[in-house]
């Protein structure tokens, strides 16, 4: 660590105002800050003696990031070494196999986004963003591991600079960017984005993912008898080993995420808990209402938290402190929304039977409008105390 230190030391003179590559100093400051601790300290009270930073609270979500992340590599390299006609892969060789497909997408993901930021940053005459360490991971996670790289730079580029840099950059966004990005490459490439066949890495193994199996079922029919039929019991779902985006199968692995930024204080659980409620609450109201013509408004809520990108969204995508409300209150309402919106449209939508990502950015459009309300009551109620 000593090494370190003393060798930024040398740099700095070369790249700080005055420098002969001042430019390149954000570059310099994103390395640097993300190495070592800031040297600057308070001299005076009040402060919080804390370790912790941006890009420090950014590593926790990254950290939490992994159990999905190997589940997912272990599922891609287990399912493409089955399509090649292995029974029984070992764990390890099917983590390889999956790790070596889809770490060129990680990768494309922070070389593509990592650019813009840095570009915006030495433009802005600011620091690099930090909340990107984040975007460039969660984007690969719900992507399929057969996507076109050059879409992979594509997205990401769209994400960053549409939903981000031009509305300031970090702190500064509406949207989630890594949805953002996936939800343009939905609009703009859905035969690589959607379908049955888009993940799985061989011609020679296809098969509908859960939601598809349930969008399929007919009329009249049994959405949970479908999901059985096409090989999904909940037990099934709930542990992933099935086709769908790398970082979103398996809801074991991502609640493992969920108690690990839960316990570092790292997301809201007012959001978590809210946006399960609503989903369950509306799951319940559709099955008492039922459907002769829909079946999928019969479909168990407990069904509705291990299919598709769920579980993934309400842990890694809701909880996002930008583009989420930042009022408790408004956590509560952003949440129940969410919730609502995702059974709603995975029930009454047919042409779209995820749901989970149109509803965060829903929730995401409406969360300033939220907390807005919010403060003006409590602006109010401050004022007749006043009186």
């Amino acid at each position: 660590m000593k090494f370190i230190e003393n060798t930024l030391k040398k740099i700095e003179p070369h790249v700080s105002k005055g420098g002969k590559f001042h430019v390149l100093f954000p570059l310099f400051e994103m390395v640097d800050t993300l190495l070592l601790t800031t040297p600057a300290v308070t001299l005076a009270g009040p402060h919080v003696r804390d370790r912790i930073d941006l890009k420090r609270l950014m590593s926790m979500v990254i950290i939490s990031l992994m159990p999905a992340l190997f589940f997912g590599a272990y599922n891609v390299g287990a399912r493409a070494m089955i399509a090649e006609g292995i029974a029984n892969p070992a764990i390890l060789d099917a983590f390889a196999r999956g790790m070596w497909q889809i770490l060129p997408i990680i990768v494309v993901s922070y070389a593509a986004g990592g650019f813009w930021e840095v570009l915006f940053a030495v433009i802005r005459k600011h620091e690099v963003n930090e909340g990107f360490f984040v975007t460039g991971m969660l984007f690969p996670l719900v992507l399929p591991p057969t996507i076109p790289l050059w879409q992979v730079a594509v997205g990401i580029s769209f994400g960053v600079v549409i939903g981000k840099e031009v509305f300031g950059g970090t702190g500064m966004n509406v949207l989630n960017p890594a949805l953002l990005a996936r939800a343009f490459l939905f609009f703009a490439y859905p035969a690589n984005i959607s379908g049955d066949k888009v993940w799985v890495a061989s011609d020679a193994f296809s098969g509908a993912t859960p939601l598809s199996a349930a969008a399929a079922t007919e009329a009249g029919g049994s959405v949970v008898d479908s999901l059985m039929r096409a090989g999904y019991s909940l037990q099934e779902m709930f542990l992933g080993n099935h086709g769908g985006s790398i970082g979103e199968t398996s809801t074991l692995a991502i609640l493992i995420g969920a108690v690990f930024l839960l316990l570092t204080r790292t997301a809201s659980w007012r959001v978590m808990l809210a946006t399960l409620l609503g989903t369950l609450g509306t799951a319940l109201l559709f099955n008492m209402i039922g459907s002769s013509t829909n079946p999928l408004m019969s479909l168990p809520p407990q069904h509705h938290l291990v299919m598709g990108g769920y579980m993934f969204g309400l842990v890694f995508m809701t909880t996002d402190p930008v583009s989420a409300a930042a009022t408790h209150t408004g956590k509560w309402l952003y949440g129940l929304l969410i919730g609502m919106m995702v059974v709603l449209i995975r029930t009454l939508n047919p042409a779209y039977p995820e749901g989970m990502m149109l509803a965060i950015l829903f929730g995401n459009v409406f969360a300033p409008l939220f907390d807005y309300y919010v403060v003006q009551a409590n602006i109010k109620r401050r004022k007749r105390r006043a009186q």
